[in-house]
């Protein structure tokens, strides 16, 4: 079983990920990973020594090509499950972005982008990104 928490705020230290709900246009912007059919957030793993807002920002442009854009937090989410992290509870930060402006080509492990009027329906972590999402509605971001 798969439990999301939300928070306000946390030791720096222990943010782990960076997740960005993104959207351009109006639109949300998924992403496709080149190895698998299901859509996800863009985000990622913290880099050694990295502040989180950093994080946000270079993951956001790996996985969107994002150029241009507006980044602020949203709040600190944890997940907590049986099959991940030997079950210990792992921090991330949750971002809003409104992207302006769009690189071409994508560079990295992201195959595809798209921009939706609704959610996927099929998701690449079902147990947290839905979650996540819910979350930003109830706090006025999306």
């Amino acid at each position: 079983m798969t439990e999301v928490k939300f928070y306000e705020n946390i030791e720096h230290d222990l943010l782990k990920f960076a997740v960005i709900i993104s959207k351009s246009q109006n639109q949300y912007v998924f992403c496709r990973h080149r190895d698998r059919d299901t859509w996800e957030i863009p985000g990622g793993h913290r880099e050694a020594g990295e502040n989180i807002i950093d994080t946000a920002k270079r993951e956001l442009y790996e996985e969107t090509g994002a150029l241009e854009f507006d980044i602020e937090p949203i709040c600190v989410y944890s997940v907590t499950a049986s099959d991940n992290f030997d079950g210990l509870e792992t921090f991330g930060m949750l971002f809003f972005a409104d992207i302006k402006y769009f690189e071409s080509t994508l560079h990295n492990e992201i195959e595809k982008i798209s921009m939706m009027d609704e959610l996927p329906a099929r998701w690449t972590y079902p147990n947290i990104q839905p979650a996540l999402m819910t979350e930003a509605k109830k706090r006025g971001y999306i």
